[in-house]
């Protein structure tokens, strides 16, 4: 458990808590935490699926702009990759990962919840990348990752104008997919995380394997990679005790181990 991070597993869900107040400012030490909070995440065969929660509060305001202010390029440089390392730590862990957000996920809070595969939040939540209104943009895949998920015509409206977008905007755009009451929004997450704590951990993880690996390339090597990740599935308990069950029982009745 880090200062401004930790990693609470219960059930098989574990949750990534960022809790540096007021706001979870994304700092050194904070996206140094998170990186080894998604690894342990990655590594421990007793967390089958993530929530990344901020708290009732706020997800993550951004990136600290007073220690920013004062970097060097060559200091920013190095920030900047570190934090762009840190979150692609998060976006590859192979497990099904779900950002809870509450309050405002901004610039990099953003960033961080882009990681994530599925994105619930609360009402009256705020998201954008207000970057340009400081005179730079995003540096950690607010660029990339957004332009991914909802088109680049739509992420260029969002980062030349900086603006914030309202939680029934960011629902419509595609950057939520789910949007409830304020109070709800740990429950949601959490429900939707929970309905993998016993499910097939290989296939889920060779799923979110082929969905982000195929993004990253063309439609020919997509499938390619699709069809090697099928069919390494029958070296896996699960495959034969699915089917097996499937056969027997019906579907939806199989028993998993995760191997």
């Amino acid at each position: 458990m880090g200062e401004f991070v930790s990693l609470e597993v219960e059930g098989g869900v574990g949750t990534i808590r960022l809790d540096r107040p007021p706001v979870n400012a994304l700092n050194n030490q904070v996206q140094a935490e998170l990186a080894e909070a998604a690894r342990e995440a990655s590594e421990r065969d007793d967390v089958r699926a993530v929530i990344l929660y901020g708290g009732e509060k706020t997800f993550a305001g951004g990136a600290d702009i007073k220690e920013m202010a004062e970097r060097t390029y060559p200091e920013i440089a190095k920030f900047g990759a570190a934090l762009t390392a840190s979150l692609a730590t998060i976006a590859n862990i192979p497990k099904p990962v779900v950002a809870a957000i509450t309050g405002y996920a901004l610039g990099g809070g953003l960033e961080l919840a882009l990681t994530a595969d599925r994105r619930i939040a609360g009402d009256n939540v705020k998201v954008g990348q207000p970057e340009i209104q400081l005179g730079v943009i995003p540096g950690a895949g607010g660029t990339q990752r957004l332009a991914r998920l909802i088109g680049p015509s739509k992420t260029k409206d969002l980062v030349f104008t900086g603006r914030f977008v309202k939680a029934e905007e960011a629902l419509a755009l595609g950057i939520l997919d789910e949007v409830v009451a304020p109070d709800d929004v740990y429950a949601a997450a959490h429900k939707w995380a929970s309905q993998f704590a016993n499910g097939p951990a290989v296939a889920l993880r060779a799923a979110k394997a082929a969905i982000d690996g195929g993004l990253d390339t063309d439609l020919a090597n997509g499938l390619k990679l699709e069809s090697h990740l099928f069919a390494a599935l029958w070296a896996t308990e699960d495959q034969r005790n699915g089917m097996k069950s499937f056969i027997e029982n019906g579907p939806g009745k199989a028993t998993f181990e995760g191997k």
